[in-house]
């Protein structure tokens, strides 16, 4: 029997963070942008959107303001945040068993085998997470779209053109 969810997966709460905080980085410098705006550019609901940006805010990586010219803007630590940075603002520190967290041990690492399995799996995924700032990700957002999308075929151009032979 398959299963359909797994413990080691992002919450929705840190998904639309970095979804956010890419979107907030492709826009031009200080860019204010609505909670409305920013739910659809996120795909995400904005009652639920609202707490991820609060928290967002709190940590330092976005203002917010009210009122008629208000919204959510980057700031510049945020342009530089990677994508641990983000999450572990949403979640916390990241870690992907118990017998690795700092400052805690199980009492079996010092002859378990998989406790430097864990330990390594660990340190790759935090240098991953590390690797990429929200602003080098925006950029590979907008080459990553125009990548995705195929050219259209020659023949395909010109729905009417009829091809000689046929």
């Amino acid at each position: 029997m398959r299963k359909t969810n797994s413990s080691m997966q992002l919450t929705r709460a840190a998904d639309y963070a970095v979804r956010v905080m890419i979107h907030l980085a492709s826009l031009p410098d200080e860019k204010r942008i609505s909670l409305p705006e920013l739910a659809r550019a996120a795909q995400a609901p904005p009652s639920f959107l609202s707490k991820v940006l609060q928290t967002l805010a709190r940590q330092g990586l976005i203002s917010s303001r009210r009122g008629t010219t208000g919204g959510f803007a980057l700031l510049e630590i945020g342009r530089t945040a990677n994508m641990r940075t983000v999450i572990e603002a949403i979640e916390g520190p990241i870690f992907l068993n118990t017998c690795i967290e700092a400052g805690r041990s199980c009492g079996r690492d010092s002859w378990c085998p998989a406790h430097p399995v864990w330990a390594e799996a660990q340190q790759a995924l935090l240098t991953v997470l590390e690797h990429y700032t929200m602003v080098e990700l925006a950029g590979m957002a907008c080459t990553v779209h125009t990548v995705q999308t195929p050219p259209r075929p020659a023949a395909m151009a010109h729905p009417l053109m009829v091809v000689a032979g046929q």
